[in-house]
Order: structure tokens, then sequence, then C-alpha cells
């Protein structure tokens, strides 16, 4: 399918620009670059409440929606950046968007980042946050029943380790898990990064770069470096994937569909036509984005 016409304008910009690589970007100019790419979210939700709270030295952004009941289904989300970049600034947003179309008590978990952090230092903070808001889920007027473990990208790859990570702790168990175009094998080795990995705006150099920041010295096919090959997937909850037709990360994600569903998870897999990786974050350009956003409310909330 050909791509959405607001999106195929920003590919034809960036090849006009001469594919400008991530690898020759210095990390600060990389991360204002996110921020800027921002303006392309659409209009701010402001029928929520969002603030931003510490618990045990953690800092959390808690977005909820008006004049609901004080005990809500949450949405524990961990956001994208490849591991190096967003935050609450580059979300706000989507969570806020996400907040007011669920229904939910929206979480985002503010992790570390590499290269001032490497691995296992993002996978580690996911982790910990998680039970934090678990421990902490009467103070933060949330259902322990109706937690969702979400994220976009190296979000994905977070959401889906930190419940790997839960099972095998005999901790708690998330009730769903929302994996949104995920970030889950380092080895590149599916042909989608060679089809969709130069031209697209977030490419594979983009991507490899991320990983190689955050894993440095790690072998790339350690289950936590590349979860995608892990055989241990049965026991978890349900689970809801995206994936964007033309993203690097189109194959792996579907890849996990059919693992999860051999290993017998639940599970359902949704593939967006005419757009790139990143296109969740951008509803202001694109209606398969805000098609998206309803679709993931939809699925967290149990509709």
């Amino acid at each position: 399918m050909a791509l959405e016409k607001g999106i195929a304008q920003l590919v034809a910009e960036f090849i006009a620009a001469g594919r400008p690589s991530s690898r020759k970007q210095n990390i600060d100019d990389r991360r204002k670059g996110y921020i800027a790419s921002t303006a392309l979210a659409g209009e701010k939700e402001i029928r929520v409440k969002s603030e931003d709270i510490v618990l045990e030295g953690m800092i959390f952004r808690v977005i909820s929606p008006l004049n609901l009941a004080s005990s809500l289904p949450c949405i524990i989300y961990f956001h994208g950046g490849c591991f190096v970049s967003g935050g609450f600034i580059t979300h706000d947003n989507q969570l806020r968007q996400l907040a007011w179309h669920s229904g939910c008590r929206v979480i985002a978990v503010q992790y570390r980042l590499a290269p001032e952090h490497v691995f296992p230092a993002a996978h580690d903070d996911a982790e910990r946050g998680a039970n934090l808001i678990h421990k902490y889920a009467q103070q933060l007027g949330i259902d322990q029943q109706r937690i969702t473990l979400a994220g976009d990208s190296a979000g994905g790859h977070l959401a889906l380790v930190t419940a790997l990570r839960l099972k095998a702790n005999t901790a708690w168990t998330p009730s769903k898990i929302m994996l949104i175009y995920p970030m889950l094998d380092a080895t590149a080795s599916f042909a989608s990064y060679i089809s969709n990995g130069q031209d697209y705006i977030i490419t594979r150099d983009t991507l490899l770069s991320g990983f190689e920041m955050y894993l440095r010295e790690k072998d790339p096919r350690d289950q936590e470096a590349s979860p995608l090959w892990r055989d241990d997937f049965n026991g978890l909850p349900p689970v809801h994937i995206i994936t964007a037709e033309y993203d690097p990360l189109r194959d792996e994600g579907e890849a996990l569909y059919e693992r999860l569903i051999r290993q017998g998870v639940t599970c359902t897999c949704q593939r967006y036509h005419g757009v790139i990786h990143g296109f969740f974050q951008l509803g202001g350009v694109s209606q398969a984005a805000r098609e998206a956003m309803e679709y993931v409310a939809r699925r967290v909330a149990g509709h």
C-alpha cells in the first residue's frame, strides 16, 4: 500500500535531505530532534489531569481522565526512543490521548538512557518502576488486577521483558501486554530491516545505533537483548502487537506473534498499512495513528 499522504511528505523531505544518519548526530542533537517531532503529534488532549510524582526515588508521570472513579484500570507505559532518547516530553500527547480514550490511569516510567547508562539500566528501571506502581496501587488509585504493561519501540521491548521478569520471579501478573512496533531483535536478522531500512526516517542505523549504545559489550543474542528468540513465553497474559508496513521492525513484531501463539499465549497482531516506525506519535498528520490510538485504547480497556 502507498504511504499515507502526511507520512509520504515527511519521507520525501527526509530523502531530499540526503537521508541524514543518526549515527552522525551527537546524542544531544538526537534527543532534541525527537522532542521537535512532537509538533506532529496533533492537538493536545486537555480533558485529563497530569502530574509528576516520585516513589522511592523514581519519577513517574500520572495522567488520569477527569471525573472518574478513584480506582481505575492502569496502563504502565514505557516510552520509545531506541534506549537513548525519549521521555515524558516526547510522549506527553500520546499518554494524554491514551488516558482519555481508554478511561484508564496512565503511568509513565522514566527510565535511564544510554549512552550514559548502559544495559541493564533501562531493564532494571522498567521492572522496578512496574513493581513500585503495583506496590502503591491504592495510593495511586488503580486496580491491581487490571494493570496493562505497554510501550512503543524500545518501550515495547521493556514491557515484554518486564512481564517475563515478573513471571520468572513469581511476582504479580499484569492483565495484558500492549506492544507498539517493539524492538525485539538486536541482531537485525529480518528482511524488513533491509526493505525498510533506509528511506523511512527511522532507519536501520537509527535502531541499531541505539541498541549498540545501550548494549555495549552485551551479546546481541542474549535473551534480554533480543527477547524475540526466547522460549519461555508460556504463561504470559494476553499480548497485543501493532506493526507498521514500512517499519524495519515490522517482521520481528509479526514473528513475535507467531512465537507467542506457538508457545500457548493468547495474542493478536495488527499491521497498519501506509505508515512507518513511530507513526503512533504522528496523530497530527496520520489517520492511521488516530485509528491506532483508538484501537490501543479499546484493547487495554477491555472493549
